[in-house]
């Protein structure tokens, strides 16, 4: 049963879903980067993640923000990647998200935030995974215009769906 959402605060997917669980009363929480920078500026205060000591990781020293990318795959138990378009066409960021959940033997899903029929395939995964703590992750604003708002959509109906399942008799 999922019970928290996990994102590290960039623009874009990551704060688009902490939006969603905050305007459904889920619990969140994360890793973001030191300062608690985004492209944005300063990740907003209502989103409770602690700062890793670093900007980047060591297994990745040339991907800006990689260190809270991998400590939020690490610390959850599936990541979905909200991406328009094969993963292999995503910014850098994404796809070492992708790798860390490889390297760490986690559940991954990748869907597209502007095709809503996709909640359903989501939904299932997570009941399937029995994922109780999801890294919701994927691309920022500057390097996916509008993916923020197709997001937040989706997680939130995601989310909805899910509150109906966790109450049925």
């Amino acid at each position: 049963m999922l019970i928290r959402i996990m994102s590290g605060g960039q623009t874009g997917v990551d704060q688009a879903a902490l939006r969603a669980a905050v305007s459904l009363n889920i619990s969140l929480g994360g890793w973001c980067p030191p300062g608690r920078l985004s492209e944005g500026g300063i990740i907003p205060d209502q989103f409770p993640l602690i700062e890793t000591p670093n900007d980047r990781s060591p297994a990745a020293p040339d991907i800006p923000r990689s260190q809270r990318s991998e400590w939020n795959v690490r610390d959850s138990d599936g990541t979905l990647l909200l991406c328009n378009g094969e993963l292999q066409a995503q910014d850098r960021g994404t796809r070492w998200t992708a790798e860390c959940a490889e390297q760490y033997a986690k559940p991954l899903l990748v869907a597209d935030p502007f095709a809503l029929a996709d909640v359903p395939r989501v939904h299932h995964w997570i009941d399937e995974h029995r994922i109780r703590s999801l890294n919701v992750a994927g691309p920022s604003e500057s390097s996916s215009p509008d993916i923020g708002a197709a997001a937040e959509r989706f997680v939130a109906v995601l989310l909805r769906l899910h509150t109906l399942y966790k109450h049925k008799p």
